[in-house]
C-alpha cells in the first residue's frame, strides 16, 4: 500500500505540474490583462507616461516581460518553495489572503457534503428497493430537477422567496448590520444564519447526481445472484440490504464521492459570488476577472491538489471496502 501511495503521489505531482503549466499559458494568452487595465488607468492621469511606456514598465515590474515558459518556470521556482507571490488585486500575500477566506468555503462545502451524503444515499437506496413505485418516481423527478436547475436561477429564486418576500434572510453577505454589537456566540449564529441559503443552493444542485448514481448501483447489486441467494436463505430484507447489498454499492459510490468535494470547491464560485460570501470561490472570481495571475494560479493549484488528494483517499477507501483490492 505504501508503494502504491508513493506512486500515486508522484503521478499526482506530474498532473498538478502540467495542469499549472496549461493554466498559466491560458491566463497569459487572454486578450486583456491586469497590466493593460492598470496602464490605461495610469495613462489617463495628468502628466503620466504614454500607454506603451507604462505597459513595458509594468510588464517588467510584474515579471511578464519574458516568454510564457520563462514566466511559468519563474513562478514555479517560487511556488515549489511555498512562495506564491503577492496578489495584485488584493495587495497582500496570496497565502495570507487565502487563509483569511478559505474557512467560509470549508464550512459551506463540508456542510453541503455531509447533508448530501445523509440525504441522497438513503433516498437512492429507497428508490432502488421500491423500483417503479411512486417513491421511485418522486426521487427521480427531484434528482432530475436538481441536475437541471442552473445555479443562478435557483439562487435567485431562493433569495426572492426567503429574502425579499419572507424576509427570513439577508440578500447577500456573511454578517448582519448589528454583527459588531453581538456577543461571540451571537456572531457565530449570525454567520451560520447567512450561510443557510448558500448551503441549501449547493445541496439542491448536487443531490441529483448522487441520488441517481446510488439508485443505479443499488439496482445492479439487488439483481445479482448472491442477493437472490441471500433472500432464498430466508434472511430479512434489512439484513440483505444493509449487510450484503449496501457494502457492494459503496465501492462505486466511493469513486463518485471522491470527486464531490473538489468539484464543490470549484463549483461554489458561482454560489459564493451570487450571495457575496467572501470565500475562496468569490475571491478567486474577483482575481480571475481582474487578471490577478498569482492568486489565480494558486487557486488552480489548490483545486488540483485537492482533487489528487481526494482520489488517493478514494483508492485507500477501496482497499478498506473491498478485500480484493487489498489482495492486489
Amino acid at each position: 500500500m505504501t508503494k502504491f501511495i508513493v506512486r500515486r503521489l508522484i503521478l499526482g505531482a506530474f498532473i498538478v505540474f502540467f495542469g499549472a503549466l496549461v493554466a498559466y499559458a491560458v491566463i497569459r494568452s487572454l486578450p486583456t490583462s491586469f497590466v493593460e487595465r492598470m496602464a490605461r488607468q495610469l495613462s489617463a492621469l495628468p502628466g503620466a507616461k504614454s500607454y506603451s511606456e507604462l505597459i513595458d514598465q509594468l510588464n517588467k515590474m510584474y515579471g511578464l516581460d519574458g516568454s510564457i515558459l520563462e514566466g511559468f518556470f519563474k513562478w514555479f521556482g517560487y511556488a515549489i518553495r511555498g512562495d506564491f507571490g503577492y496578489s495584485w488585486k488584493f495587495n497582500q500575500p496570496v497565502i495570507e489572503k487565502f487563509n483569511s477566506v478559505i474557512w467560509y468555503s470549508v464550512i459551506i462545502n463540508i456542510f453541503t457534503f455531509v447533508l448530501q451524503a445523509v440525504i441522497c444515499i438513503p433516498l437512492g437506496i429507497l428508490a432502488a428497493r421500491k423500483q417503479y413505485s411512486a417513491t421511485d418516481y418522486t426521487v427521480t423527478v427531484v434528482a432530475l430537477m436538481g441536475i437541471s436547475l442552473p445555479t443562478f436561477f435557483l439562487a435567485t429564486l431562493l433569495k426572492y422567496i426567503f429574502s425579499i418576500k419572507l424576509g427570513w434572510f439577508d440578500l447577500y453577505g456573511i454578517v448582519g448590520r448589528m454583527h459588531e454589537q453581538m456577543t461571540s456566540w451571537q456572531q457565530v449564529l449570525d454567520i451560520a444564519h447567512h450561510l443557510v441559503l448558500p448551503v441549501v443552493t449547493l445541496m439542491i444542485l448536487s443531490i441529483g447526481g448522487l441520488m441517481r448514481y446510488t439508485r443505479t448501483n443499488m439496482l445492479e447489486v439487488l439483481n445479482a445472484d448472491y442477493i437472490r441467494t441471500a433472500r432464498a436463505k430466508g434472511l430479512s430484507e434489512k439484513v440483505v440490504i444493509n449487510k450484503h447489498a449496501f457494502r457492494n454499492t459503496m465501492i462505486p459510490l466511493i469513486s463518485y464521492m471522491s470527486y464531490l468535494l473538489p468539484t464543490m470547491f470549484g463549483g461554489s464560485m458561482i454560489t459564493e459570488t451570487l450571495f457575496q460570501i467572501p470565500g475562496i470561490g468569490y475571491i478567486s472570481y474577483q482575481a480571475i476577472t481582474q487578471g490577478d495571475i498569482p492568486f489565480t494560479m494558486f487557486y488552480i493549484v489548490f483545486i488540483e491538489v485537492l482533487t489528487q488528494f481526494s482520489l488517493i483517499i478514494a483508492d485507500i477507501s477501496y482497499a478498506v471496502a473491498d478485500p480484493r483490492v487489498r489482495a492486489n
